[in-house]
């Protein structure tokens, strides 16, 4: 069995216009290592309406698959982070029954968000793609200790900006 640990969902960073965004996620307790995820600008649009519980007047992607699930008598019982390999994340939905749907983490973590679902990451991911910040000054909640943390977020970019593809280790 693969140990996965919570996480959270902390915002969303535009590191340099015109580069994608990254999806920051953070281990609450512990160590609180973080994880940026590069994903589409369309993806980003929809984790914060997400976040936000922001509804539109017709469906979009995700809440459509939230009601497909719905309509065949599934609830999404998790989102796990599975693995990284070649520098790409991989994420499964839980649903459940038990059953077990690959999904691209920003979908995956789009749609928990939505359904209220736990979000959880392998330690295997934790491990090999993570970094960790110390964060000065918290105050309480999620964005406002990313987000409104301007020092923090550049210490994080640096980070990032140092990593190679063989930081992530043999995919063997």
């Amino acid at each position: 069995m693969v140990s996965v640990i919570p996480i959270e969902v902390v915002g969303m960073a535009v590191p340099v216009p015109g580069e994608a965004p990254l999806m920051l996620l953070r281990e609450p307790e512990g160590a609180r290592r973080w994880l940026a995820i590069m994903i589409g600008y369309g993806e980003a649009e929809a984790l914060v309406r997400a976040r936000e519980q922001i509804a539109l007047p017709r469906p979009g992607t995700i809440e459509l698959l939230g009601d497909v699930l719905a309509a065949f008598g599934q609830g999404l019982a998790a989102v796990e982070l599975t693995e990284v390999r070649d520098g790409i994340f991989y994420a499964d939905l839980v649903l459940a029954s038990g059953t077990r749907v690959s999904a691209r983490p920003s979908d995956a973590v789009a749609l928990g968000l939505r359904q209220g679902a736990p979000i959880s990451v392998a330690e295997e991911v934790l491990d090999v793609a993570s970094v960790q910040l110390e964060v000065e000054q918290e105050t309480e909640g999620p964005a406002v200790d990313a987000l409104d943390a301007d020092a923090e977020v550049a210490r994080f970019r640096a980070e990032l900006d140092d990593l190679r593809p063989e930081d992530f280790g043999d995919p063997e």
